[in-house]
């Protein structure tokens, strides 16, 4: 029969991550040492105190449909942290969980998104985001900014980007992919802006909340007048090392959540039971629990800082938190290496994978075409190993 794909899919970009970390996994399957910085995972087990509370989980025989939102243990257990952590009071009504953040994302924009609504993109975004909204049928607006600035969005762009069809603004921090972490003075300078607008809706991706190296984490729903407007998305995937567990949730206006649910239970119903059983545990444990982490990654970036220094050509400021760096890398656009000339991103980053044999992902896909994404989320014996193969490779 004839393919019929609906335009929708027909014009929805493939994950940039993980092409290349596909990419990379076809490399190695034929017998080339590939060593991978793309992917955004840690590289370290789930805890054991996690990882047997999902064992006790089993044991105790959850293995039913959970509720579409979640738990109410669970819900409760995330009202806490956002009590102890982010000083925000949500009631269960507020709570959703979903089958990882950006579930919860996709819920978000299907829920609140109308066709031509306008969605506030601060560049570099999360690679998804800009899908996620046109599936929606809304419309991106990226807001550039600069390595000069630590690529976050000023509250004179912001305020500048802002139009009569302005729905929402989206944004991550720490950010992915740039590993910036927006500051309380910041956010509110953010905040002076968006009061002016009382009707856009503020989506605050916090995944990489605790792993934070500067003055810490601060919700900009705590900020007056922003709560009842903002969604607050998290989830267990990077701080607690659990991406393969596809858990993450919001604390929401009722009315935002209650959509969310409604969305979900069309989509999904509720979220794997045994990964819901270890989140209780995982959130309930003082920060304190996976600093070792949190401290570990401190050590690569400052590694990754320092080795990427040496290297004419890498653009560096230095991110906050995260695991990633996101060097400006145009210096090298016109030049011509191992015989490929390099017009872009795209085309430096497919140079390291070939020649390197270090995958990277190029920075159009995050929305800044002059920078490439590393992930520091390998053990220090790769990281070294991979950039003195990407200096041997520019030298």
């Amino acid at each position: 029969m004839t393919q019929q794909l609906s335009e929708r899919v027909l014009n929805m970009a493939t994950s940039a991550t993980l092409a290349m970390a596909a990419k990379a996994r076809e490399l190695r399957a034929e017998g080339k040492d590939i060593i991978g910085l793309s992917l955004g995972e840690p590289d370290f087990n789930t805890p054991d105190f996690i990882k047997d509370a999902a064992k006790e989980a089993i044991d105790q025989n959850y293995n039913s449909y959970s509720p579409v939102d979640g738990y109410a243990d669970l819900k409760q257990a995330i009202i806490n942290k956002f009590k102890r952590d982010n000083q925000l009071t949500y009631t269960p009504s507020q709570i959703v969980v979903s089958t990882g953040a950006k579930q919860s994302l996709a819920n978000v924009a299907l829920a609140v998104i109308n066709p031509g609504d306008e969605v506030i993109l601060p560049a570099p975004y999360w690679v998804s985001y800009s899908d996620i909204v046109k599936i929606a049928e809304g419309v991106p607006v990226e807001v550039q900014t600069s390595i000069e600035n630590d690529f976050k969005m000023t509250a004179e762009q912001l305020e500048a980007a802002i139009t009569p069809k302005t729905k929402m603004i989206w944004y991550s921090s720490p950010c992915n992919p740039s590993g910036s972490v927006y500051s309380k003075a910041e956010l509110e300078a953010l905040a002076a802006v968006l009061r002016k607008h009382p009707n856009i809706i503020i989506v605050s991706d916090e995944i990489y909340e605790h792993i934070n190296f500067g003055e810490g984490h601060t919700s900009i729903a705590s900020i007056d007048g922003m709560y009842d407007r903002t969604v607050t998305v998290n989830g267990v995937s990077k701080a607690f090392a659990m991406t393969g567990w596809r858990i993450g949730y919001i604390g929401a206006p009722e009315w935002i959540a209650r959509a969310c649910n409604k969305m979900q239970g069309q989509i999904t119903s509720g979220a794997n039971c045994i990964a819901q059983r270890a989140t209780i545990t995982a959130l309930e444990a003082p920060v304190s629990k996976i600093k070792y982490m949190i401290d570990k990654f401190h050590e690569r970036r400052d590694l990754v800082l320092n080795l990427l220094g040496e290297i004419k050509g890498f653009q560096l400021n230095v991110p906050e938190g995260a695991f990633y760096v996101f060097p400006n890398i145009s210096d090298f656009f016109g030049k011509t290496i191992k015989g490929k000339t390099i017009e872009n991103a795209s085309d430096f980053s497919l140079l390291l994978l070939e020649e390197a044999n270090v995958a990277t992902v190029t920075g159009e896909a995050f929305g800044n075409p002059n920078c490439i994404r590393i992930s520091y989320a390998a053990s220090e014996a790769e990281l070294k190993e991979a950039i003195k193969r990407i200096k041997e490779v520019l030298s």
